[in-house]
């Protein structure tokens, strides 16, 4: 269907956003009252309930993790222009600041779409795993990592 196809074409392209700190184009599809959730007691954990919150979290996560590179693996697309949902599978790497090359997470993200506009994501993950990149990130001096989650 050329509906579903648009869609995971515009996901993965905001992978990209991510992956090259796009705020601003990461964020042009959101909702402003967007529900952003993220499991875990850590820096990136939490829920947003708005468009500038979930940009100041995009712009930690480029802070913290600043070459934190994801690989999208598998889209799948469900539903109707009206009311669509996406899961996006992912892996993710990074060099950490201590030189350690092996941060790796995995992880799904789930968007709610309705007419092409994202009205919540909720992202599922190894939240131990982010926590012990954070913290590994925080020994080095980068305070941030292990700040209290960013809400809005």
């Amino acid at each position: 269907m050329l509906y579903s196809h648009i869609v995971e074409k515009s996901i993965r392209q905001s992978f990209d956003h991510v992956n090259n700190h796009r705020w601003d184009e990461a964020v042009k599809a959101l909702v402003p009252h967007v529900h952003h959730r993220v499991s875990g007691a850590h820096a990136l954990g939490g829920e947003r309930h708005d468009k500038e919150a979930v940009r100041r979290w995009f712009e930690r996560l480029g802070r913290v993790l600043p070459n934190l590179h994801l690989t999208v693996n598998h889209v799948w697309v469900t539903g109707w222009p009206w009311h669509t949902t996406v899961f996006a599978q992912w892996d993710g790497t990074a060099t950490l600041l201590n030189g350690d090359a092996s941060y790796v997470n995995s992880g799904l993200h789930v968007f709610t779409l309705r007419w092409g506009r994202v009205y919540a994501l909720e992202e599922f993950y190894d939240s131990q795993a982010a926590a012990r990149g954070l913290a590994t990130q925080a020994a080095t001096g980068l305070e941030e990592a292990v700040a209290e989650p960013i809400v809005g």
